[in-house]
């Protein structure tokens, strides 16, 4: 099953450290610009076998605007995970709601 989560849900559940944050955008979008926490898998060569275990922490993925972060989240479906989560809008629907990232 697919979850969506609000820019702010997700902004709580990491202030909280409740979840893992996963960017699958690539390298250089990266690191031009990200939220403060989350950590790179690009979509390129996403796996979601190799995904970071974090022992009670749901795993939240996100792009620039949702689309490969869709898509990344299927192939964690196809690869036989019950339920995967992503941020809705990605990273232009945070800075949209005002929460803040982190450049260069």
């Amino acid at each position: 099953m697919l979850h969506i989560l609000s820019p702010v849900d997700v902004q709580r559940l990491l202030a909280d450290q409740q979840i893992v944050l996963i960017d699958v955008r690539e390298p250089a979008e990266f690191g031009a610009e990200r939220i403060h926490g989350a950590l790179l898998c690009p979509l390129s060569t996403f796996d979601p076998a190799c995904l970071p275990n974090q022992e009670g922490k749901r795993i939240v993925l996100h792009c620039g605007v949702g689309k490969r972060s869709a898509m990344a989240a299927e192939k964690c479906l196809a690869a036989g995970w019950a339920e995967v989560t992503h941020l809705e809008g990605g990273l232009a629907a945070w800075k949209e709601c005002g929460h803040a990232t982190l450049q260069g």
